[in-house]
């Protein structure tokens, strides 16, 4: 049976149900700013994305300036909520563990903030030593920069074409097919949004799932069809 170098799995909306937590207090924050947008838009336009971006972007859409301390304000609200609410998503346990091949984590959040919400949902003895922030590593490039896909390849010496991602943003597919990565989309978080499966699919992704229990299956599919190919 082919196997995959490696599989690598984002952590925010995919692991963890944090994305709509997070959307709702940086909704909140920019709102407050000046910039009305619910976290509804945040989770369909900028998901996937680090606050900083998102404020930058949004500036540039709006002409609104935002004031910089607003990303340690968003950074302390988001870790508050998180330690307290952050639930792992349905299946994700069996599903980690249905995975043979070595895995590892590709995430744009600190390396600090995907500990803390891993232990709390009993997820990180699955990537103790294999947990890659896009901000820790030696470009410090965020998605959807493929920085932190390769750099995780590179050091776990797997090769990027035979390596699949697992990604629940537009940002998050666009630079892991940057990368020269095979891309699952994911839309099993409470984020999801109607037309969110054909937006990682026009964004490259091969299939989309949006339950756990289906992962397994559909890695083994694909590399039947890589081997066949």
């Amino acid at each position: 049976m082919p196997q995959p170098d490696l599989v690598i799995f984002d952590c925010d909306g995919v692991l963890v149900d944090s994305e709509i937590i997070a959307a709702r207090i940086e909704a909140e924050l920019l709102t407050s700013a000046g910039y009305e947008i619910s976290a509804e838009e945040i989770s369909e336009t900028y998901a996937g994305l680090t606050f900083k971006d998102i404020m930058t972007r949004v500036e540039e859409k709006s002409r609104v300036p935002f004031q910089a301390s607003l990303i340690d304000r968003a950074e302390d609200l988001v870790d508050r909520r998180l330690r307290s609410d952050v639930r792992a998503v349905d299946g994700v346990h069996e599903a980690v563990a249905a995975v043979t091949a070595p895995r590892c984590i590709c995430s744009n959040s600190r390396t600090e903030r995907i500990e803390f919400m891993l232990e709390k949902v009993h997820l990180l003895p699955f990537f103790s030593g294999r947990i890659f922030s896009s901000l820790e590593t030696p470009s410090g490039k965020s998605k959807p920069a493929p920085d932190v896909f390769l750099f995780a390849a590179a050091t776990l010496q797997a090769d990027p074409a035979n390596t699949f991602v697992i990604e629940d943003s537009v940002h998050g597919v666009t630079g892991a097919r940057t990368a020269g990565m095979r891309v699952i989309g994911f839309t099993g978080a409470a984020h999801s949004y109607p037309g969110h499966a054909d937006a990682l699919t026009e964004a490259g992704a091969e299939t989309v799932i949006r339950r756990w229990a289906e992962l397994k299956s559909v890695i083994s599919a694909l590399s039947e069809w890589s081997a066949d190919a």
